[in-house]
């Protein structure tokens, strides 16, 4: 997608992952992240509520831009990267149609322009101290479920990130995006930006991308809006 590329309205462009002057780099844990600016001060509020009561809060995926999200769909949609099922299964996207592959996509990997990432107060987090030793966090449901690794720290969240006004959009499966006890969102931003999507500026950045799979894609825009991306359409 041309860089040159950018929305008069610089929320849109902050909605659409084109653009980091809302951004922040967050100098904590192993992983180079960028979170928004405005909810730093919340983030590491509970980061030492989490270590006061034993767990190591990290943040293992925050801020990607339209272009990073871009070639992971892109990847998944040719095969060059597995899709997994909701039963955690490997898809054999050789007997799907294009439209079954992006919905087979979307159930873990958001739409790039369409990623709630984009916006810097969304993160995926873990416990770096609730790992064994050799033990690679894989981001999949049963980690956080009882007898995982994170279950603990799923149970924390549960009675604690309202406090810090986080919460999970993605904390039950309603056939869109399947369940991330992982996925934080910072409520203040998250909402503001949820209300400000736009439809057609989507559709623009879409249209000037090199996104396998477009024609499909945007004959079923409204549709994949409606379903994984809870936001307004008007």
């Amino acid at each position: 997608m041309p860089e040159r590329l950018l929305f008069a309205d610089p929320i849109q462009n902050q909605i659409l992952g084109l653009t980091e002057g809302h951004l922040t780099q967050l100098d904590h844990g192993s992983n180079f992240v960028l979170i928004h600016k405005e909810m730093k001060k919340k983030f590491m509020g509970m980061v030492d509520a989490a270590d006061k009561d034993g767990i190591t809060l990290e943040i293992a995926s925050g801020y990607r831009s339209f272009q990073q999200q871009l070639l992971i769909f892109n990847k998944k949609f040719t095969g060059k990267k597995n899709i997994k099922d909701i039963n955690n299964q490997v898809v054999d996207i050789s007997v799907l149609s294009k439209f079954e592959i992006l919905n087979a996509i979307l159930l873990y990997s958001a739409l790039p322009g369409g990623s709630r990432h984009h916006w810097g107060c969304d993160i995926d987090i873990y416990a770096s101290n609730l790992l064994s030793d050799n033990q690679a966090l894989q981001l999949e449901p049963w980690e956080y479920e009882k007898g995982g690794p994170m279950y603990r720290l799923n149970l924390w969240l549960d009675k604690y990130a309202g406090d810090f006004d986080f919460y999970r959009p993605y904390s039950s499966y309603s056939g869109g995006v399947a369940v991330e006890p992982w996925h934080l969102s910072y409520r203040p931003i998250a909402e503001n930006y949820q209300n400000n999507f736009s439809l057609n500026a989507l559709t623009t950045c879409l249209e000037n991308s090199n996104i396998e799979g477009k024609e499909t894609l945007l004959s079923v825009l409204p549709e994949i809006v409606n379903r994984y991306m809870h936001c307004n359409i008007g």
